[in-house]
C-alpha cells in the first residue's frame, strides 16, 4: 500500500552516537541488502489447492499498530491482467475475503489484512511494467505495481515528469494512490499524485454473468473515479493507472535556517510563495529549516541530485548501535542524552544538506539546481544487489534497527497558526521531549491541496508527520508519553486533523470518516463495486464507519500504543508510574502521565 509513506514520508534517525555513518561507511551507497517481501509464507499455496499453508504479511517496519500478526490462506502473483481477474474471479466465487499486496508492504495501519486465517492476498509484485508513455499527449499507463521510482525513470527517457510525488520512490503507483500519499505543493493540481489519474482500470467482483469478476475502466469524466482516486483497497484490484504529466522540467532547491518564532504565521503563507517547498521544525531547537523549492528555466545549469540520507544503504552494526543507544536512554529516562544526540544528528543532516548534492556526487553549495526526475524522490538503497544483509534500507525490518510510532495528520490552513502556537506552548512547558522527535529529523511539514477525490483532502492544508521512538516490547510506556498523546489528540480532536489512510495509530482515525463531507458518495460506489464486501476487513469497515464497534480497542496498556484515549489508569502502566490525567495545554486530553510521588495521586 502506499507510503509510509513518504516512506514515506516517515523520517530515518541514522545519526546519534556517530553522526555522519552514512558517510564514515563509503561501501555501504555500493551495495546493499533491499527490503523483503513482507508475504512470508512456510509453503506454496495456492487456490486450486485445499491446503491451509500458513503465510503472513506485515508492514514496511514488521508490526502494525495493534501488534498483531496478520495470517492468510493463499497468495497469488498475477502477472497479467488476465490473471489479475482469474484471482478475483476465484475469490468472487467462493466468496474469499482479498486484499492486495504490495512490493514493499508500506501502509502502517491494517489496510492489508484481510478477515480470518483463510483469505487471499494478491500481490502486485510481477504487475510491473510500464504499458505506453505518449509524450505528445503527455500521459504514462502503468500496471499497479510499478514501483513510483520506476515511472520517474521511464517518464524522463521520453522527456516527461510526473509534477508531484511522495520523497521515498519505494512505493508501487497503485499503493500510493489508494492511501493518497503525497508530495509537497499547492500550486496546479496539487502535491497528492491521484489528482494527476486521467483513468484507471480496476478488477472488481461480479455474479456468474459476468465470470464472477469485471474490469472496469474509469475516466476523469466519469464521477465514479473520484472514489477510486484514492480507495484504501477497498473498491477492487486496480490493474493499471494513466496519469497525467508534463514536459522535464528543473528546480532549485536552497535549504534555509531561521527561527521557529514566526512560524505559525509563516506556515500559513509559505506554501503559496514556493511551489514545492516544505519545512523541517525542530521545536527543541527553536529552529525551522525551509525548503526554498521552485521551478528554473532547464537553460539555468545544475545537475543536481537527491540521495536522501534517510533512505541511502547503512550498515546494520550501525543501524544496531544507533537502537540500542536509543533504548538505553528510554530505559534510564536519559533526556539530556536524546537532546545532545538529536542536535547532532540536526547539524550533520543540515550541513550535508540531508543528502542533496550538486552534481550526483558532492555538495558544494546553493542553490541545488537539477531536473525534476533527478531531485523530486529519493532510495538508491534499493538499486544495490544483495550483500547478506551487512547494509539495508534503514527500516528493514530484519535487522535490529529503527521502530518508531508515526502520526500523519493534515491541519487545514486556516487552523494551522492556533495548532502550531499550541504545540510551541506544550513545548515551553516540556522542551526536552521534543529532542526526541528531533533524533527522527523533526517534524516534515508538507502542503496538500483540496482534491475532489471522496477520501481526498478537504481543504488546503499542511501535514504533519510527527515520528518517534516506540518499544519493541508491548506495553511498556516510553519517555514523555504524555506529551506525544497530547499533540495526536490536539492535531485530531481539537483541530479536527484528518489522518494519512497509510499511516497513523488506531486513535488518529476515531471519527475519521465523519470529516469527509462526501463520504457517503464514497460508500454509494463501494456497494456498487463490491457489494458483498470482499474486499473489506473489519479494520476497513471501522475506519469508514461501517462497523460500529470503532476503532479503537480498550485493554490494558492500550493507550501507550495509541488503541485507545485512556479513561483509567490501567490504560496507561500504573505499575510502573505511569496514570491516566488530563493534557497540560488541551485540557480535553487524557494521557498517560508519569508520577513520581505520593501527593500527585492526591
Amino acid at each position: 500500500m502506499a507510503e509510509l509513506g513518504r516512506i514515506h514520508n516517515f523520517v530515518i534517525k541514522l545519526f546519534s552516537m556517530c553522526a555522519l555513518c552514512s558517510f564514515l561507511f563509503p561501501c555501504c551507497t555500493v551495495h546493499c541488502s533491499p527490503p523483503p517481501n513482507p508475504i512470508k509464507c512456510a509453503s506454496k499455496s495456492s487456490l486450486a489447492s485445499n491446503s491451509s499453508s500458513y503465510c503472513t504479511i506485515s508492514n514496511a517496519i514488521g508490526a502494525f499498530p495493534d501488534r498483531s500478526i496478520c495470517k492468510v490462506g493463499h497468495v497469488v502473483y498475477p502477472k497479467t491482467e488476465e490473471e489479475l481477474v482469474s484471482a478475483v474471479a476465484m475469490a468472487s466465487k467462493n466468496k474469499m475475503k482479498v486484499k492486495i499486496a504490495t512490493r514493499y508492504g508500506h501502509s502502517i495501519p491494517k489496510l492489508v489484512c484481510p478477515d480470518g486465517n483463510n483469505g487471499l492476498l494478491i500481490s502486485t509484485l510481477h504487475l510491473n511494467r510500464i504499458v505506453n508513455i505518449n509524450a505528445s499527449t503527455t500521459m504514462i499507463t502503468v500496471e499497479s505495481g510499478v514501483l513510483l521510482r520506476d515511472l520517474i525513470k521511464q517518464a524522463a527517457k521520453s522527456g516527461l515528469a510526473l509534477t508531484a510525488a511522495p520523497y521515498w520512490w519505494g512505493l508501487t503507483v497503485g499503493g500510493l494512490i489508494s492511501t493518497a500519499a503525497h508530495g509537497s505543493g499547492l500550486w496546479g493540481r496539487g502535491s497528492s499524485v491521484h489528482d494527476y489519474i486521467e483513468s484507471i482500470r480496476i478488477v472488481t467482483p461480479s455474479g456468474p454473468n459476468e465470470g464472477y469478476a469485471k474490469v472496469r475502466t474509469l475516466y476523469s469524466s466519469d464521477p465514479d473515479i473520484n472514489a477510486a482516486k484514492v480507495s484504501l483497497g477497498v473498491l477492487g484490484a486496480i490493474s493499471q493507472v494513466t496519469l497525467r504529466l508534463e514536459p522535464l522540467f528543473k528546480r532549485s532547491i536552497t535549504f534555509a535556517e531561521k527561527s521557529d518564532s514566526d512560524l505559525a504565521t509563516q506556515a500559513a503563507t509559505f506554501g503559496n510563495e514556493h511551489e514545492f517547498g516544505d519545512m523541517y521544525w525542530y521545536p527543541n531547537q527553536h529552529k525551522v529549516i525551509y525548503r526554498v523549492d521552485d521551478r528554473v528555466s532547464s537553460h539555468v545549469f545544475g545537475n543536481g541530485l537527491n540521495n536522501y540520507i534517510g533512505y541511502r544503504s547503512t550498515p546494520s552494526v550501525a543501524l544496531a548501535a544507533l537502537r540500542t543507544s536509543e533504548e538505553i536512554q528510554e530505559s534510564t529516562s536519559d533526556a539530556n542524552g536524546k537532546c545532545i544526540s538529536a542536535k547532532s544528528t540536526t547539524t550533520a543532516l543540515v550541513t550535508s544538506a540531508f543528502g542533496f548534492t550538486n552534481d550526483g556526487i558532492a555538495f558544494t553549495g546553493y542553490p541545488i539546481i537539477g531536473y525534476q526526475n533527478r531531485l523530486q524522490s529519493a532510495g538508491s538503497c534499493l538499486d544495490s544487489a544483495n550483500d547478506g544483509l551487512a547494509t539495508v534500507c534503514p527500516i528493514d525490518r530484519r535487522v535490529k534497527g529503527v521502530f518508531y510510532h508515526q502520526l500523519t495528520f493534515s491541519i487545514a490552513l486556516s487552523k494551522v497558526q492556533n495548532f502550531i502556537e499550541d504545540i510551541q506552548k506544550l513545548r515551553d512547558l516540556e522542551p526536552k521531549a521534543f529532542c526526541k522527535l528531533e533524533f527522527y529529523t523533526g517534524i516534515l511539514m508538507r502542503y496538500v491541496k483540496a482534491s475532489n477525490a471522496y477520501l481526498g483532502k478537504q481543504e488546503n492544508a499542511v501535514d504533519f508527520d510527527v515520528t518517534y521512538y516506540r518499544s519493541t516490547n508491548p506495553g511498556t510506556p516510553q519517555l514523555f508519553e504524555d506529551v506525544f498523546e497530547e499533540i495526536e489528540q490536539i492535531a485530531v480532536f481539537k483541530y479536527q486533523g484528518i489522518p494519512h489512510w497509510g499511516k497513523n495509530r488506531n486513535v488518529g482515525f476515531i471519527g475519521a470518516v465523519t470529516k469527509y463531507k462526501n463520504a457517503g458518495e464514497f460508500l454509494k460506489v463501494k456497494e456498487t463495486f463490491d457489494p458483498f464486501g470482499l474486499f473489506s476487513s473489519r479494520w476497513t469497515d471501522q475506519i469508514l464507519g461501517l462497523d460500529q464497534s470503532g476503532v479503537t480497542i480498550v485493554e490494558e496498556h492500550c493507550a501507550l500504543e495509541g488503541l485507545c484515549i485512556c479513561s483509567e489508569d490501567i490504560h496507561c502502566a500504573p505499575a510502573k508510574g505511569y496514570y491516566c490525567r488530563p493534557g497540560r495545554v488541551y485540557k480535553e486530553a487524557r494521557v498517560c502521565s508519569r508520577l513520581n510521588v505520593v501527593t500527585d495521586l492526591v
